[in-house]
């Protein structure tokens, strides 16, 4: 190998991966999205208004100021060769439409789950189930409390035994980091059975 070679092979672009963070409305996926990016994550919120009455379901998060009407866009190198590109979809039924959009190119998606409202993330689980796009689950663990176990929220959701579910703090870098690590070593995996067939 030449000095320019090994010059080029230094510096050849990371590998990039579309990684979608989906699930139910006020789940925690904009504060996802924000606290693992490296880069100011791009952000479509707007304030909720009285337009959305009796159609955006603000039980249990009556706190909720602001919605996602498009995406939410960030970025995090996990190591030399990869970097994530992390899209959040928008959580209420009436912006659904963009999901097809958003789904194309992503090799995998986190659903993030609120354990108070375990239903608004059906819709999400079902989408990726339906596509065959791998996801792991991220239980999102509001004001840092987890009262259930992974085993019993998989069960909740009927989850098959294999599905990653993975306790995690939406707020905290560390915590997401961890959740989108356990989505790529799966990836990885199922890339490597895929790769090496079983015998007849």
């Amino acid at each position: 190998m030449t000095g320019s070679d090994a010059t080029l092979q230094k510096v050849s672009a990371p590998d990039t991966v579309k990684i979608l963070i989906a699930g139910g409305f006020g789940v925690g996926k904009t504060t996802m999205v924000g606290s693992v990016s490296e880069i100011v994550p791009l952000r479509t919120e707007e304030p909720l208004t009285t337009a959305g009455l009796g159609i955006d379901d603000l039980n249990g998060i009556e706190e909720k100021k602001a919605t996602t009407v498009a995406l939410d866009f960030g970025r995090i190198t996990v190591s030399q060769d990869l970097v994530l590109y992390l899209f959040g979809t928008p959580g209420q039924q009436r912006f659904w439409f963009m999901w097809n959009d958003l789904a194309v190119g992503a090799l995998g998606a986190v659903v993030l789950v609120d354990v108070r409202r375990p239903e608004s993330s059906f819709a999400a689980i079902d989408f990726f189930e339906r596509r065959k796009i791998p996801f792991v689950i991220g239980v999102n663990g509001f004001y840092g409390e987890h009262p259930y176990e992974p085993e019993e929220i998989r069960e909740s959701l009927a989850l098959p035994e294999d599905a990653q579910v993975l306790l995690c703090d939406a707020r905290e870098r560390g915590s997401c980091r961890d959740v989108l690590i356990a989505l790529i070593d799966q990836l990885i995996a199922t890339t490597t059975r895929g790769s090496h067939p079983s015998p007849p």
